[in-house]
């Protein structure tokens, strides 16, 4: 990978600006080859990772792979990542089409069973499949045991605390593969500076070969200029 693509990073970073970072990883539910290789990579960074599990499909084998994981924190992707939009309506989880009384069930039975399944690396975050959630929703989060909800894109004030994830590595509606590198990397300059911290939002089912290259060199340059990525208790004590 050419340096000149990363030029605009080090030079930001050359100014004295110190951002924070933070990784989002989604859809965890069970160990997987790529699961154990995005671990491997955050702790030989020592970047922290918060990884969004999907409730209702996961279960002991997950608990037992993070046990002795480093700086991993777990977080509330939704309940079982389940589309209940009609055919010509964006996917959603946590969408208007349901009684509300229904997802707030859903959503406090997740939580639940991940504070038990993940003890001290649970975090009481919601992260929103698709990054889709009904405006009544938010309000009530904190009623059910959420202090944090993590959507994508700007983060609005609002009833909870609301800590984003604002640069996305997938090229979703493209060649869903990694976004390219130049892009990414002017996107993360477009956030430096900002009051939120730079949020990266990874899936690591879904990481070709250039994902894991964009981290490599992301964590590199970052660990040179000595800049924090923060962990998700950081994330909800507010250290961002």
């Amino acid at each position: 990978m050419s340096d000149a693509i990363w030029a605009p990073l080090t030079h930001a970073l050359e100014s004295g600006i110190r951002p924070k970072f933070w990784l989002r990883d989604d859809d965890a539910i069970e160990p997987t080859e790529a699961l154990d290789r995005l671990i491997a990579t955050c702790e030989q960074a020592d970047v922290p990772l918060v990884l969004a599990v999907i409730p209702q499909p996961t279960g002991e084998a997950l608990a037992e792979r993070l046990a002795n994981a480093k700086s991993v924190s777990v977080a509330v992707h939704g309940w079982a990542h389940q589309n209940h939009a009609g055919p010509t309506e964006k996917k959603q989880e946590l969408g208007p089409q349901r009684p509300l009384d229904e997802i707030l069930n859903e959503l406090r039975t997740g939580r639940e069973k991940l504070a038990v399944l993940h003890s001290q690396r649970f975090i009481p975050m919601l992260v929103p499949p698709w990054n889709r959630i009904d405006p009544r929703i938010p309000p009530l989060l904190p009623n059910i045991g959420f202090e944090a909800l993590s959507t994508f894109g700007p983060a609005e004030p609002g009833p909870i605390r609301t800590i984003n994830s604002n640069v996305d590595l997938i090229d979703w509606h493209g060649t869903r593969g990694c976004v390219d590198h130049s892009a990414l990397v002017n996107q993360i300059v477009e956030r430096l500076g900002q009051r939120e911290p730079v949020g990266i939002l990874a899936h690591h089912l879904v990481h070709d070969e250039a994902v894991w290259t964009f981290f490599e060199k992301l964590f590199a340059i970052t660990r040179s200029f000595n800049i924090e990525w923060l962990t998700g208790e950081a994330l909800l004590r507010g250290s961002a």
